[in-house]
């Protein structure tokens, strides 16, 4: 596959996004998507990938990443697999290609498990805005998200923030570096909000 043939395909996963994604997904977006993507090529360039065809492979599991959320709210990982094979077929991909974009969607899903340096790299993509400046605009959707689909309260949703955040690393060395500072003070915010709760 081209560049030009991966902007098609971009394209076309994007609209399917917009399209037929519940607007009650206030996190996960096609603006996730677009992000995630964005992020897992800046960290892949960071971490020296340099080989086009495992660059490509990474936009397009990052592309896909999400896409199970068309159907399914629990266990979307599998669903967003199934659709990438449906899709992308064995005409451009050989079977170990398939299985690298399968086994990064796979590693995102929580508790993250990347095995590779591939799926590290999506990893810390997907959760890249937890050590970043818009970090409060962004985890207000997923808390919007997680009052429609899995909690009630705002105590609840910070309880649970603190825990992720506890439970959560980077894993590449970029994000490590660039991430974990920020990470780490938006952890002690979150936490001081806990203290208010009688």
């Amino acid at each position: 596959m081209t560049e030009s043939g991966f902007q098609q395909l971009k394209e076309v996963i994007l609209q399917k996004l917009y399209d037929g994604l519940d607007p009650k997904l206030a996190y996960h977006s096609p603006a996730h998507t677009q992000d995630v993507l964005h992020q897992a090529e800046c960290i892949a360039i960071s971490e020296n990938i340099s080989d086009a065809r495992l660059l490509l492979l990474i936009k397009i599991a990052s592309l896909f990443h999400d896409t199970g959320f068309l159907w399914v709210y629990m266990g979307h990982e599998e669903k967003s697999c199934e659709f990438m094979f449906e899709t992308l077929g064995t005409e451009l991909f050989g079977q170990n290609e398939l299985m690298l974009i399968r086994d990064m969607i796979m590693a995102t899903k929580i508790p993250q498990s990347p095995q590779s340096l591939p799926e590290m790299i999506i990893c810390d993509a997907d959760l890249d805005y937890l050590g970043r400046d818009d970090f409060e605009v962004i985890s207000d959707r997923l808390r919007q998200e997680f009052v429609t689909y899995r909690i009630a309260t705002e105590q609840e949703w910070d309880q649970l923030q603190v825990q992720f955040f506890a439970n959560h690393q980077y894993f590449t060395d970029t994000s490590i570096r660039t991430r974990c500072l920020m990470k780490k003070k938006h952890l002690e915010k979150l936490k001081q909000k806990l203290i208010k709760y009688p």
